[in-house]
């Protein structure tokens, strides 16, 4: 018997949503190695700093440096980067840059304050971040996009300096991620990777600055160190493999649909594709253009185990029951590949990203579309939002009070901070009540 090339279910099947939840489940907690070895990783950068990063850059990515420098990336490589890459791929990097910025000035904030009858002042005041850094992946894969994706959002948030850690394996590092840090704006860049590279710009070295917030995805390695320095350093999510479901009214070319399972697939062999349809012939025509353009792709293999690990067409009754299973899921990445995709907004409730209709595939969000494509994974969209300026910035509270506001204000502060037996919190605000 032909071993499927993906799973198949229906939700008139008895287990579907049990199924569905352990199909779907994916958790970032790394096993108890791995913390070990991380937790040992960040205690040598805290302690040894600059010497503690050239030993495990040396060890993990097959570098032999003898200096710190040997980290650092000059601004000038950044524009020779730039200037080395063919025309097509600039002009491609500049354009996709353009209109993320674009997209990012619509999320500015501004400061605000208002002023009650008594004088009383209240408002709120939006304002950057000093220093942020930047992960960008190295090893199996290169993401200049990644590079445009975080740093321009900080950039327009008004960030004071952005700093960028990529790691360099057998030192290799790719001319175009230079190139998108050149175009996007980065401050500093280091040749930097894993745990290492969280731990060093989580607390800071004698070389690495210490940053305020760290953003960018990375290996089980770089998520488990971003755990662990959490509330030393800021982070914009854990993030956990690439996901996408599509919905189709069946309508779509089945190869379109078999390549947008394949573009989340291809990542690693733990990114999730699934297809929810309620026409049963269009998930076998999926099927069978999996089965046609498979052998074509460069990451086969990849996309492969994907597929069979954690990947699925799934049957629906109708309409609202592909509702109710996307909600469930609340995937990365949703794609509506159906007639009126604008009406079914309104009970969609749980996605990082939408794609509406048959001609936006997710690629485009990818790279150039606009929107952010550091998205919440593993569920977390029900809760989570894209990466975007808000994340660079900060808010406080203003609170001015005239001797009138004072007054009658601390009379109600009076009552309640006797009524949680905080004598201190009341006879201060009593000081100011009017006799």
């Amino acid at each position: 018997m032909t071993k499927p090339l993906i799973n198949r279910l229906s939700t008139s099947d008895a287990d579907f949503l049990p199924t569905l939840d352990k199909l779907t489940a994916w958790s970032a907690v790394s096993d108890i190695e791995v913390e070990a070895a991380v937790a040992d990783i960040i205690q040598q950068i805290r302690l040894r700093g600059d010497q503690a990063l050239l030993e495990y850059s040396n060890r993990f990515d097959r570098r032999s440096m003898q200096r710190i420098d040997d980290l650092c990336v000059q601004s000038e490589q950044l524009g020779a980067a730039l200037e080395s890459i063919d025309p097509q791929t600039r002009s491609a990097l500049e354009a996709a840059a353009q209109r993320i910025s674009d997209y990012h000035q619509h999320q500015t904030q501004q400061s605000w304050q208002y002023q009650e009858a008594d004088g009383t002042m209240l408002g709120q005041r939006v304002t950057p971040l000093e220093r942020v850094g930047l992960y960008v992946p190295g090893g199996k894969a290169s993401y200049p996009s990644s590079v445009l994706m975080s740093c321009i959002p900080a950039r327009i948030a008004g960030v004071d300096e952005v700093v960028m850690a990529v790691p360099a394996p057998d030192d290799e590092l790719n001319p175009i991620v230079l190139a998108a840090a050149a175009i996007a704006g980065v401050d500093k860049v280091f040749t930097l990777g894993g745990a290492q590279a969280i731990a060093a710009m989580a607390y800071g070295t004698e070389t690495i600055p210490k940053v305020d917030k760290i953003v960018g995805p990375g290996n089980i390695y770089v998520a488990t160190a971003k755990r662990m320095v959490f509330g030393s350093v800021g982070l914009d999510m854990v993030a956990g493999p690439s996901e996408i479901l599509i919905i189709c009214d069946g309508k779509t070319d089945p190869d379109w649909i078999a390549m947008d399972l394949f573009s989340q697939a291809e990542h690693d062999e733990n990114a999730q594709s699934i297809l929810v349809s309620w026409d049963s012939a269009h998930l076998d025509a999926v099927y069978q253009s999996i089965a046609k353009l498979l052998p074509e792709m460069e990451r086969k293999d990849i996309i492969a185990h994907s597929l069979i690990n954690r990947g699925a067409l799934i049957e629906v009754a109708d309409r609202q029951e592909a509702i109710m299973v996307s909600n469930r899921i609340a995937s990365e990445h949703l794609e509506l590949s159906v007639e009126d995709p604008q009406t079914w907004l309104a009970e969609i409730r749980h996605a990082g990203a939408i794609f509406l209709g048959r001609y936006t595939s997710e690629a485009l969000g990818d790279y150039c579309a606009g929107p952010n494509h550091v998205l919440p994974t593993s569920a977390t969209a029900r809760f989570s939002s894209p990466l975007g300026v808000y994340d660079f910035q900060k808010r406080s509270s203003l609170i001015q009070c005239t001797p009138l506001g004072a007054s009658e204000l601390g009379k109600v502060a009076s009552v309640l901070g006797r009524g949680e037996s905080l004598t201190a919190h009341a006879r201060s605000a009593e000081y100011r009540i009017k006799k």
